[in-house]
């Protein structure tokens, strides 16, 4: 299966939701090649920036979950070949 290189950018509303974006993390971590936070205390908001390698379903699974948490949000880019 062809493996794409991903960015997968989240914001973070609902701080009680960083248990469960973390959980997801974890559970595809053996795709993540880095990811970055951002807290922006003056919004109230966090920003965070996932780098991953991975097939197309795997990289919508993960991007799919993240945004279906309540208070998440995401937007997904990914290269066009690899």
């Amino acid at each position: 299966m062809e493996k794409r290189i991903s960015i997968i950018s989240i914001i973070v509303e609902d701080k009680s939701a960083a248990d469960s974006i973390n959980a997801l993390l974890h559970e595809y971590g053996d795709h993540i090649i880095g990811r970055m936070g951002i807290p922006y205390r003056e919004r109230g908001v966090s920003v965070i920036c996932v780098v991953i390698d991975a097939p197309n379903d795997v990289t919508s699974a993960l991007s799919g979950k993240l945004g279906a948490l309540s208070g998440v949000s995401t937007k997904t880019v990914t290269s066009k070949s690899y």
